[in-house]
């Protein structure tokens, strides 16, 4: 496993969880990122990337104006602020990279072929 994520628990709906994708294997700083969550049984969703050169960023609409992607000037951690969170986001939460991005980046699963294990959020009522 080379990305681990991890910063997941249980929060109260309306709460806030930040999460982080770290490696000690590359320096993220010239991949691009991406965060993804997926419920079992349901396909993997895109929610945020950010381009290699930290330049362009993308949200998904179901999380815009709450969910932030950012990454460590060290290029060793990544990072998902999630605010507002909803009982129905509850899910495993993955971070993905993909060395050969462009100028842009992409919430499509396909676009990353580096993948970390998921933490688990829990959002309750």
């Amino acid at each position: 496993v080379q990305l681990q994520a991890s910063g997941g628990g249980l929060v109260q709906a309306g709460g806030s969880l930040k999460l982080s994708c770290a490696t000690s294997k590359f320096n993220l700083n010239g991949y691009a990122i991406g965060w993804f969550r997926q419920v079992p049984g349901k396909e993997r969703e895109g929610l945020a990337c950010t381009s290699k050169r930290g330049d362009n960023f993308y949200y998904a609409d179901s999380v815009k104006g709450r969910f932030t992607i950012s990454r460590d000037s060290a290029g060793k951690t990544a990072f998902l602020q999630m605010n507002s969170l909803k009982p129905e986001e509850s899910a495993v939460y993955f971070c993905a990279a993909d060395p050969a991005a462009g100028q842009y980046c992409y919430i499509s699963d396909h676009s990353y072929n580096l993948w970390g294990q998921g933490t688990q959020v829990t959002v309750s009522t």
